[in-house]
């Protein structure tokens, strides 16, 4: 007569965390990270040993998580687990839950963006308004940034501005003068890594960036560091063409990292052409 063994709670979550890494690895191909493909694979995806090493964790360790192990996953590693994995919002928020970790960073920001802050975007229009964390994510924006920038249009996991200015042509394209901008841009990103190098999620991407960006190689190892200012932007829009705007960043207290930046309208063609479009 066969006993039959029944699983706790906890068991049950760590089978369901476990088959769920396997089905997020094993979607992705070695090209999508980067990676050569290499002879003949015996299952699809990614390699075990692959995910460890693009993560930054134990061989060993990332083994025993997609085993069902009953061990403990860091916030940190397993936000670098979900980038590596290339995980939407809602698979990233999947993942925490199972693993049984706190709620991640970007979850997080998120609720710094409540119904009034969204209230405050939208009172903007018709001038371009997002919020973003140090990081540079984007966490919400309004219909005008929108369409400044087609946000709308990117994947909800690759909304980052210093990804999309590296790696995005459609982005760049709308950037007149990013030959200046995008030093700038990364000076201030290595001095407000300063407070996060140990973090895996900031490791992570500014490793995807390395690999994907020659350019952003080249200006990252020139280490310099700059404070954000308020300066004045221009980009070129498909329909609208040039426009030109002062830009306001407004933090949302003391030590917040989250940050409202404004775009208002640097000359008298650029407004009309907000209010015409």
């Amino acid at each position: 007569m066969t006993t039959a063994v029944r699983m706790s709670a906890d068991e049950i979550r760590r089978a369901e965390l476990a088959a769920f890494l396997r089905s997020r690895r094993e979607r992705i191909s070695p090209e999508q990270v980067g990676l050569p493909a290499g002879g003949r694979r015996r299952t699809p995806g990614l390699r075990r040993e692959e995910v460890a090493q693009l993560a930054g964790v134990g061989v060993t360790w990332y083994t025993w998580l997609e085993q069902g192990r009953d061990i403990h996953a860091s916030e940190q590693v397993l936000t670098a687990v979900a980038r590596t994995l290339q995980l939407d919002q809602h698979e990233r928020s999947h993942l925490f839950t199972l693993a049984g970790a706190p709620e991640p960073p970007m979850e997080k920001d998120c609720k710094v963006v409540t119904p009034q802050i969204r209230a405050i975007l939208d009172q903007l229009e018709p001038f371009p308004a997002a919020v973003q964390n140090a990081r540079t994510d984007i966490l919400a924006y309004n219909r005008t940034y929108d369409w400044l920038m087609d946000v709308g249009s990117v994947p909800v996991e690759e909304r980052n501005s210093m990804l999309l200015a590296f790696t995005n042509p459609r982005w760049r394209a709308r950037l007149r003068d990013w030959e200046d901008g995008l030093p700038r841009s990364v000076a201030q990103f290595r001095a407000s890594m300063a407070e996060h190098v140990a973090e895996p999620g900031w490791k992570a991407l500014v490793k995807r960036l390395r690999r994907e960006s020659p350019e952003f190689e080249a200006i990252w190892n020139q280490h310099d560091v700059q404070p954000m200012r308020n300066l004045t932007k221009c980009f070129v829009h498909p329909e609208a063409g040039l426009l030109s705007f002062d830009y306001t960043h407004l933090w949302f207290g003391r030590r917040s990292e989250v940050r409202l930046t404004t775009y208002t309208p640097a000359d008298s063609e650029t407004a009309a052409k907000l209010v015409a479009r």
